[in-house]
């Protein structure tokens, strides 16, 4: 159960750096810049102490599901991102697939 807690606060450091792209305006801005990479040196580590425990392609893929549907949702929330049916059913299915992988992972 560990390396499962490491990687899933991986995966939301990694909604933090991939959101926090956003504020860095390509960089530009230092404290947004310097959360942003402390934030995907951390999500990196994490997944990497994780991989310890766990198998390479079950830990990569769901730490960017987690990233991927987590980003996505706080897209939709902070910053007026599409809320179509269609792309709401896409982020279900990335769910679905995470926790398909949890339930066949040892």
């Amino acid at each position: 159960m560990y390396y499962w807690i490491l990687l899933f606060i991986a995966g939301i450091l990694e909604i933090g750096w991939a959101i926090g792209l956003k504020y860095t305006e390509g960089f530009t801005r230092l404290w947004a810049s310097v959360g942003t990479i402390s934030a995907m040196v951390v999500s990196m580590y994490m997944l990497a102490l994780a991989a310890r425990g766990l198998p390479i392609g079950t830990a990569y893929a769901v730490w960017t599901g987690i990233g991927a549907t987590g980003t996505a949702i706080v897209g939709i929330i902070l910053l007026g991102e599409s809320r179509e049916w269609t792309r709401l059913i896409c982020i279900f299915l990335i769910i679905a697939g995470v926790l398909g992988l949890k339930l066949v992972s040892k």
